[in-house]
C-alpha cells in the first residue's frame, strides 16, 4: 500500500485514520512575524490573547483536543504566506501524537513578490517539486500535497501562474492539489479548467471551501469534473450559516456524493490577521461560532448523523477519501 508523508515521516496509508482535511496549527503573516516578532496574535482554542512565543502552546492545545476527540490526522495547508513552519508542526505532532500532513505551494489572492513575479510557472513548479521530493525548509520533511488559492479578485495573471505551477508540479510528482476557492466569485470551474488544461488527474484535485455555498448547480458542476470538494469552513458563519452547510451536505449524501466530499473547519490554532478588538466584534456579531478544531467531531458529525448520514458515509468522508486523494489508491 502507498505511504503518506507527515511531519514526523512517512506512514502507511492505513495509518491515516480519521482525518480533518483542512486545519491549521498556526496561520500568520510570515513577513510580519519575521520583521516584528513581538506583534500580537490570538488563539483559536479557546479565543484568547496569545503573547510572543506562545503559539506553540496554543498549537499543542488544539492538537491535543483533536486527538482526545478521536482525530488521528490533519492536513495542514499552511503554505507560503500562511506562515508555513514544518519544524513547528513536527514539534506539535511529537508532543501530542496528532499526525500532520504538510504541503507546498503559495497562498495568494494576487500579490507575488518580485522573486516569483519575474519567474514563469515552470520555475515556480521546480520549488514545489523540491519540497515534495527533497524536503521543506532545509529539513527531511516532505510535502504531501500542493496548495494554491483563488478568491475575490478571481483568476488574475499571478493567481493563474501559481495554479499552473501547482499543476505542473502535480503532473511531475503525482502529488494532489488543494485549491482554495470562492464560490461567490465562481472561481471553482475556472480553477478546474486550468488543471485540466495542464493534464492534472482531476481525481487528485480538491476544491476547498465549496461548502461556502448551497448552490447545488454550482457544486454539481464541479463534482461532474471528478474533483473532490471541501465542505470545510464549519463555524465561519460569515461565509455561510451552519444549518445551510449541513443541509447541503445531507442533500449531496442523498445524491450519492460521499466519495467526493471532505468535512473540516479550516480552524487556526493561532491567527494574526486581525486585531483583538476586530475578533471580539466578529464573535459578538455571530460571524464565527464554535470555530475551532473540535467543531467537526463534537458538533458537525453528531448533527449529520441525526440528519441521516450513515456510518459508511461518515467513514468514507472522514477516513477513506483522504487516502484516495493523497495517494490515488483506495484504502
Amino acid at each position: 500500500m502507498a505511504r503518506i508523508e507527515t511531519v514526523t515521516g512517512p506512514i502507511e496509508a492505513a495509518e491515516l485514520g480519521t482525518t480533518l482535511i483542512h486545519e491549521h496549527l498556526m496561520a500568520r503573516d510570515e513577513a510580519v512575524a519575521a520583521q516584528w516578532p513581538d506583534a500580537g496574535t490570538f488563539g483559536g482554542i479557546p479565543e484568547r490573547a496569545i503573547g510572543p512565543g506562545e503559539e506553540f502552546e496554543a498549537a499543542v492545545e488544539a492538537a491535543s483536543a483533536a486527538v482526545e476527540l478521536g482525530i488521528r490526522t490533519i492536513c495542514d495547508p499552511s503554505a507560503m504566506f500562511l506562515g508555513r513552519d514544518v519544524t513547528f508542526m513536527r514539534r506539535a505532532s511529537e508532543a501530542t501524537g496528532l499526525q500532520v500532513v504538510p504541503c507546498t505551494g503559495i497562498y495568494t489572492y494576487d500579490h507575488l513578490p518580485s522573486f516569483f513575479a519575474s519567474r514563469d510557472p515552470d520555475q515556480i513548479a521546480e520549488l514545489f517539486v523540491a519540497d515534495i521530493e527533497r524536503g521543506i525548509q532545509g529539513t527531511e520533511i516532505k510535502a504531501a500535497f500542493i496548495k494554491c488559492a483563488a478568491d475575490e479578485p478571481g483568476l488574475t495573471e499571478n493567481v493563474e501562474k501559481v495554479h499552473r505551477a501547482a499543476a505542473r508540479a502535480s503532473v511531475r510528482t503525482g502529488a494532489p492539489i488543494m485549491a482554495h476557492s470562492r464560490p461567490a466569485s465562481d472561481t471553482g470551474p475556472r480553477q478546474v479548467e486550468i488543471f485540466a488544461e495542464e493534464g492534472v488527474d482531476l481525481a487528485r484535485v480538491q476544491i476547498a471551501h465549496t461548502g461556502d455555498t448551497s448552490d447545488l448547480d454550482y457544486i454539481e458542476r464541479l463534482l461532474e469534473r471528478g474533483v473532490y470538494i471541501g465542505m470545510d469552513r464549519y463555524g465561519l458563519e460569515l461565509y455561510h450559516p451552519y444549518e445551510q452547510r449541513n443541509q447541503t451536505v445531507l442533500t449531496l449524501l442523498e445524491r450519492g456524493y460521499a466519495e467526493r466530499m471532505f468535512i473540516s473547519a479550516d480552524s487556526c490554532a493561532t491567527l494574526d490577521w486581525f486585531p483583538r478588538e476586530t475578533i471580539e466584534q466578529l464573535l459578538a456579531a455571530g460571524m464565527a461560532k464554535d470555530w475551532d478544531i473540535r467543531m467537526v467531531p463534537r458538533r458537525v458529525l453528531p448533527d449529520l448523523r441525526a440528519g441521516g448520514m450513515t456510518e459508511d458515509q461518515e467513514r468514507t468522508m472522514m477516513v477513506e477519501n483522504a487516502v484516495r486523494w493523497l495517494t490515488g489508491e483506495p484504502l
